[in-house]
């Protein structure tokens, strides 16, 4: 099963200025066969995109909050911790 999912941020400490550029990276420490990959903001259903990184280019104010990654492999899922982008 997926499992240690946990992610990176550029810039570091997940606070980015108003129009700059954000990129998240999605890491599995454990978990065979093809994975696949969702972005969640907000706790939203709607995925903001798929595979291991997620690139905001001209950050809005509207892309500050609680940003989330799931990793699957098809017969489980894990999730990472929340991250909180604050845009400055």
């Amino acid at each position: 099963p997926v499992s240690g999912v946990s992610l990176s941020v550029q810039p570091p400490g997940a606070r980015v200025a108003l129009g700059d550029r954000l990129v998240l990276s999605c890491a599995v420490a454990a978990g065979t066969g093809p994975l696949s990959f969702s972005w969640h903001r907000g706790g939203s259903a709607t995925p903001l995109g798929t595979g291991p990184r997620l690139e905001l280019h001209h950050v809005g104010e509207e892309d500050s909050g609680h940003y989330q990654c799931r990793a699957s492999d098809g017969d489980s899922m894990a999730e990472s911790v929340h991250l909180n982008v604050t845009v400055l």
